[in-house]
């Protein structure tokens, strides 16, 4: 029996929903870099970026456990001197939710070209409404 090898022309790429209500944002997370990475899928090959698309909705009624809300602050720096900024993610969860789901699953994804592709097939909503609906997408249970 031969192994075969992915190419990145014949990935069948298919569509995912996944309903962040109730759920810890880190689960929600790692579920989507999951699928967007490919990983679920038995032609799996790490140089190959055959992962599918993926729909977050509810991202506003996703949790944050323990003192997470009021403890965790998200970083980043402009790029002038003194430019570093912090927000806080309880601050964060209420104006920018989708944000927030779209920076925890960018730190799973690989910090390369491959994961930059792959974060481009992840679409994240704040309401239970998304624009994907042509694509007929399956919801996905965890």
């Amino acid at each position: 029996m031969a192994t075969t090898m992915p190419k990145a022309g014949e990935v069948d790429r298919k569509w995912y929903v996944l309903d962040a209500a109730g759920k810890p944002l880190g689960r929600v997370a790692a579920k989507a870099a999951h699928l967007l990475r490919g990983k679920h899928k038995p032609t799996y090959a790490p140089h190959v970026d055959c992962g599918d698309n993926v729909i977050i909705i509810n991202c506003d009624k996703a949790v944050l456990t323990g003192n997470k809300l009021e403890k965790k602050y998200y970083y980043w720096h402009t790029g002038w001197i003194g430019g570093l900024k912090k927000t806080q993610y309880k601050v964060m969860m209420e104006e920018k939710a989708d944000e927030a789901m779209m920076i925890a699953v960018k730190g799973m994804l690989p910090h390369n070209t491959q994961g930059a592709n792959q974060l481009k097939r992840l679409r994240t909503y704040k309401g239970a409404e998304h624009k994907q609906a042509a694509q007929k997408p399956e919801v996905c249970e965890f």
